[in-house]
């Protein structure tokens, strides 16, 4: 089973993930956990990152990109973790069609579309912490790190938007279920935590190390 968790900066996804990794190891689940993109493209890996850095470029070159290395993503990287056991996915392809929708100004149905396309990359269950804006800037102002363009105010606020879009996208161009859930409250994280679980659970195969496969 391949679960991905969703949503702007700051709305708890680094949080679940590490509650549901010890979770599953506390429960002997073999439940890995691999990040958004592969890197494994050289002239995709020059384009995303130019992409997360808020340069927008050729539309048509930026969906390529993303297609491109969702495709080596799903083939070398999903598809041996998931051999193995469950995945958990920390952003997958609805944060991709977010972050193209947001730069170049066009309806994120279409880039969700697009990278649907490819089946293999379709996780089972997507949760979309639908925290709000206001509480993930306050969240994101205590860390250290440098903020990146996405993570100022306007264009979380803008994110947070286009992700409610996508996820209704998703489920109407795939039939695959999203959790819309805020993680604000230690409550809301259990019930969180116990809806996953139960997706993991039967999903989880012969007991193998939790391994983190890919950032």
């Amino acid at each position: 089973m391949l679960l991905a968790l969703e949503g702007i900066a700051g709305a708890g996804k680094s949080t679940l993930r590490d509650r549901l990794l010890a979770d599953a190891q506390a429960e002997g689940i073999p439940l890995s956990h691999i990040g958004q993109f592969s890197w494994l493209s050289h002239p995709a890996t020059r384009t995303l990152v130019r992409l997360r850095a808020g340069h927008a470029g050729d539309p048509d070159e930026a969906i390529e990109a993303a297609c491109q290395d969702l495709a080596l993503h799903s083939r070398f990287n999903l598809a041996p973790a998931l051999s193995q056991g469950p995945v958990l996915a920390d952003r997958l392809t609805l944060s991709t069609a977010c972050l193209l929708a947001l730069l170049h100004q066009q309806p994120v149905d279409e880039y969700v579309k697009r990278l649907a396309e490819d089946e293999r990359a379709r996780p089972q269950l997507t949760v979309l912490l639908t925290t709000e804006p206001d509480i993930c800037h306050a969240r994101i102002t205590r860390r250290a790190t440098a903020r990146r363009f996405t993570e100022h105010p306007k264009a979380a606020t803008r994110l947070a938007d286009l992700y409610r879009q996508a996820a209704d996208a998703w489920t109407k161009t795939t039939g695959l279920p999203v959790l819309h859930h805020p993680c604000t409250t230690r409550k809301d994280l259990d019930t969180l935590a116990t809806a996953c679980m139960d997706h993991l659970r039967p999903a989880s195969g012969p007991a193998y190390p939790t391994t983190e496969v890919s950032r």
